[in-house]
């Protein structure tokens, strides 16, 4: 592996792989809970005030597909919307603790999984592959120690 070429597709390839572990992890969650509507809790939970606009944005899609993904989810019980006490035109989304949890199951699935896959590699292995992530996020998002030029990350 010579050129950037190639490791541009060692690199896709990988990222393949690392998706199919992800998904297989998720496959298990119960309830289960479709992968558009998986984003909008993960979209919520790491923004604490987000609305539909937001939402519809991050998405990239119209609010009103945005409200209908909203609609499935608040009739399952994993959101629940709410004026915002800032402005009452708009309205704030929340999860529900049964969404939190949700979430935190999914999350230790899938680092379970990773840790499988992890362990069958050699420790060195391991090692080398956490470097080189570093490198590459450090690269990626343009930090101190990084090349310039990176892309910058929302």
């Amino acid at each position: 592996m010579d050129g950037v070429t190639d490791v541009a597709a060692a690199v896709e390839s990988t990222v393949d792989a690392l998706v199919s572990v992800l998904d297989a992890a998720g496959l298990a969650q119960h309830p289960r809970v479709p992968p558009a509507q998986l984003r909008v809790l993960a979209i919520i939970a790491q923004n604490k005030h987000t609305n539909m606009s937001r939402l519809a944005e991050a998405l990239e899609v119209v609010p009103s597909s945005a409200s209908r993904l909203c609609d499935r989810l608040e009739a399952t019980g994993l959101l629940r919307r709410l004026p915002d006490p800032r402005d009452r035109r708009e309205v704030r989304l929340l999860l529900t603790p049964a969404a939190r949890r949700l979430l935190d199951q999914l999350r230790e699935r899938r680092r379970r999984a990773l840790e499988e896959v992890l362990e069958r590699m050699a420790p060195a292995d391991r090692q080398q592959l956490v470097q080189s992530l570093r490198a590459f996020a450090r690269v990626a998002v343009g930090e101190p120690g990084g090349e310039t030029g990176g892309l910058r990350t929302a």
